[in-house]
């Protein structure tokens, strides 16, 4: 019954912001509203993917870099069953009866959003399977390969707009879809932490022999919190291509897996709420020196440096990470429990 309740008032409070918002950016007196709307649901987009990212990286403690791919997988399959599919589906929910096109709308978002989790949960097991066997630098360059794959395969497809992009794409995202993608997120991760499948994933990022010794299927675990991980990346991916209305394999490359990867390392490794704050400070710090054109990226890779250097366990981190391997240890292995 508590759980119930929580859940009724979180989509009652994520109702209200949605409300809120559109009084207050959309249809408001506030100069740039729409242009502060969309810095908000790209950074809640961002979010996701951070904290997704965060259950392979931070807390199984291994080093993917192609969650780009599984974001664009998430994008074009739910992109392709709005357009293609969604007419269809609206005349069936026509059949019914008069519906407010809000119900319409919503049906196929999450008609959209189930394929994209299902199509990204598969490329993650189908990886991570013979990928997740590797350790260290080999992992990061199959995961790189893998969404580089991905971008060119989705380049040669027309069906799905090939070079040209994919248009057409309806808008059903807004702050209350996005919001309640955040909340899944953060709770998801948050309840696996403090299973027992966390505290197995925090034993491999320790000490990934000392866990297998122990008796816990490490293979078995990494490839879960894989799957997890590319499940919601590709969560994020149907909410960015239904907000944005158009999407282009420029927006899936090498670039935005690491641009994730600050993210986390931003907000501290392993911290759930650290890779929200590195999301969501990364996704505001590029807009806030646009005024300066010429040097924005610049003054903005500064500012990333100074940040580690002056706070290397990140904004919300609370240990350092070391960076010895061998003889046992794990690379990157973190003293903050």
């Amino acid at each position: 019954m508590k759980r119930l309740l929580w859940i009724l008032g979180t989509l009652v409070a994520l109702a209200g912001l949605q409300w809120g918002l559109n009084a207050l950016l959309l249809d408001g007196p506030i100069r740039q509203g729409p242009y502060y709307y969309q810095i908000l649901m790209l950074a809640g987009i961002n979010v996701i993917l951070a904290v997704s990212l965060n259950l392979t990286n931070g807390i199984t403690g291994q080093f993917s870099i192609g969650h780009a791919g599984f974001f664009a997988i998430g994008a074009y399959v739910a992109a392709a069953v709005s357009v293609y599919g969604g007419p269809a589906l609206l005349s069936s929910l026509a059949s019914l009866g008069t519906l407010p096109p809000v119900v319409g709308e919503s049906v196929i978002l999450l008609a959209a959003s189930v394929a994209a989790v299902i199509a990204a949960s598969a490329a993650g097991w189908l990886v991570g399977m013979p990928s997740l066997r590797l350790r260290g630098d080999y992992l990061a360059i199959v995961t790189l390969g893998f969404g580089e794959i991905i971008r060119v395969v989705i380049l040669n497809v027309d069906a799905v707009g090939g070079a040209r992009g994919f248009t057409g794409i309806p808008r059903y995202s807004n702050a209350f879809w996005i919001g309640l993608g955040v909340v899944a997120a953060i709770a998801t991760v948050h309840h696996i932490l403090r299973s027992s499948h966390g505290r197995a994933l925090l034993s491999i990022r320790e000490d990934e022999i000392a866990a297998q010794a122990m008796g816990v299927a490490v293979t078995r675990h990494k490839v879960t919190a894989f799957v997890i991980g590319a499940a919601f990346a590709g969560l994020a991916g149907s909410l960015f291509a239904h907000f944005t209305m158009y999407i282009h394999t420029n927006s899936f490359t090498f670039v935005k897996s690491f641009e994730i990867i600050i993210m986390i390392a931003l907000g501290g490794l392993g911290s759930l709420a650290g890779a929200a704050l590195g999301a969501v400070v990364l996704t505001v710090l590029p807009e806030l020196f646009r005024e300066f054109a010429e040097y924005r990226m610049v003054i903005y890779a500064l500012a990333l440096i100074l940040i580690m250097i002056y706070r290397p366990q990140g904004l919300l981190g609370k240990g350092r990470f070391l960076g010895r391997r061998g003889n046992g240890s794990s690379a990157g292995k973190s003293i903050d429990k």
